[in-house]
């Protein structure tokens, strides 16, 4: 079983659906999938701050099988213990969603695998899965690439949180998260969870950017394509934030097209849950 782990709130939809099915149509593994979504109401904060709806675990649950009768998607509702833990914290208001932090109770939800591949919900993968999935990580704690903006403006080894691959024996050993969810409860970070992990780690496995490309598609060689916020010079500088389903803008303006056959599924499968 390749175990897998997404976080998010009722508007996740397109970025999962994506990401599941570059999974399905790049990898040869007949090993199901088990994939988990985080997630939690804290509306009291924002009114789109909602747990994710049981008809789209449903229905992504169903599109799983489609491919492999023992895939699976389930929902793990986490508001306890976000409550517990990060209410008021200097990081709620952080600089993307407080479902960015919900990764960090990882070592507290029971039943959850030893291995597993947490993905923000922007990614798509170009080549096979196992290319990553199966990197040797018994000595360390996670395996991440390099934060593309942060290797220059931080530190070398600075990671980027958006694609970790956890051995959470190591992580407990470690005491990883914890340490992590105390940085959270007592410091304001700009970047929130990734500079609580990053500089929470005892031992991590940093891993070629082509595992998690955050500014460019490389055909031939990249894994992942992370399509998170980047800076563009032209026509004057400026940073958009342009995801994997907004498919004109990734046509234009990136000149993809490597992901259609992903794509043209997605909004098939789109319509058809929105007619339900």
């Amino acid at each position: 079983m390749r175990n897998i782990l997404f976080c998010g709130n009722s508007k996740v939809f397109d970025g999962v659906l994506t990401c599941m099915l570059s999974i399905y149509k790049r990898t040869e593994t007949k090993e199901p999938f088990s994939i988990s979504i985080l997630t939690m109401d804290v509306s009291h904060l924002n009114p789109d701050y909602t747990c994710i709806d049981d008809n789209m675990i449903s229905f992504l649950d169903k599109v799983a099988k489609s491919y492999n009768a023992e895939n699976e998607v389930r929902k793990i509702d986490v508001t306890e213990i976000y409550n517990k833990e990060f209410a008021n914290s200097p990081n709620e208001q952080c600089y993307c969603s407080p479902y960015t932090l919900i990764r960090l109770f990882a070592d507290l939800i029971p039943g959850m695998p030893e291995k597993f591949l947490y993905l923000d919900v922007d990614v798509m993968f170009n080549r096979d899965i196992t290319l990553l999935y199966d990197i040797d990580i018994t000595d360390y704690e996670y395996a991440a690439s390099p934060d593309h903006y942060g290797k220059y403006l931080i530190r070398p080894d600075y990671i980027n949180a958006g694609v970790l691959l956890i051995n959470l024996t190591k992580c407990r050993q470690t005491g990883l998260f914890e340490k992590a969810r105390n940085q959270i409860k007592t410091k304001k970070w700009l970047f929130a969870d990734q500079d609580a992990l990053w500089h929470s780690t005892t031992k991590k496995k940093v891993i070629a950017q082509k595992f998690n490309d955050q500014k460019f598609l490389h055909p031939k060689s990249t894994v992942v394509r992370h399509f998170s916020k980047r800076l563009f010079w032209w026509p004057y500088p400026h940073t958009a934030n342009i995801k994997q389903y907004n498919v004109t803008k990734l046509h234009t303006i990136f000149k993809y097209d490597q992901f259609d056959d992903i794509l043209y599924n997605y909004i098939y499968l789109k319509g058809v849950y929105e007619q339900q």
